[in-house]
């Protein structure tokens, strides 16, 4: 027996660590906190990031003419809540009104949406946990998007706090958070150039 053990001294696993020494730590530039552990986020493909960095440029298109908010995204970290993950969203929103929620180096609290492109090696887990996580921490919108399958889906949180799946009207999705945001979902998979897009969007 130690003398740790002996003693009646807890014994730390050495692969733990708070979410404080999480933000601190050295570590790969894109990964999450999970139950006291730093966990490394799989390489992505072209086809994901180039969804990304479209719906990036998309918000800051309509943020430009509608100053509502902050875009922020991966590798920046998000704790929706105490006892829930720091996760790090493809892509994130939040209100100006909400700018307290804003750390240093993390968003202490929920975002107002939530953008995660799936790809094989995360499915699971955008659809399974952090989905869970999302609601149970507050996130108004949270999108789903499947670019290899063509799959969009936008939940939003009801009155019960539970995500109900939004309809899209005549192929078009329209955010409830974001004035302005509104696009036809086909736009996700031919993702047209931002003057395409002034093109279409009412001013």
């Amino acid at each position: 027996m130690s003398q740790a053990a002996a003693s009646g001294t807890a014994i730390r696993d050495p692969g733990y660590m708070t979410y404080e020494e999480f933000l601190e730590a050295p570590g790969p530039e894109w990964s999450e906190w999970v139950d006291g552990r730093m966990v490394p986020m799989p390489n992505v493909s072209l086809l994901h990031y180039d969804t990304v960095q479209w719906l990036g440029r998309l918000f800051d298109f309509v943020l430009d003419r509608t100053p509502v908010g902050k875009r922020l995204g991966e590798p920046f970290n998000m704790k929706t809540g105490p006892d829930l993950p720091g996760r790090s969203p493809d892509l994130f929103f939040l209100l100006n009104e909400h700018r307290d929620r804003l750390r240093d180096n993390h968003l202490a609290g929920p975002a107002d949406i939530v953008v995660e492109v799936t790809s094989p090696s995360t499915a699971a887990i955008d659809r399974g946990a952090k989905y869970y996580e999302y609601e149970a921490g507050g996130v108004t919108e949270y999108w789903l998007i499947d670019p290899q399958r063509r799959i969009a889906e936008f939940y939003r949180l009801g009155p019960a706090g539970h995500y109900e799946l939004v309809p899209t009207t005549g192929g078009t999705f329209e955010s409830a958070v974001l004035p302005g945001l509104r696009f036809p979902v086909e736009w996700l998979w031919t993702l047209p150039s931002m003057d395409e897009v002034a093109a279409t969007l009412p001013r």
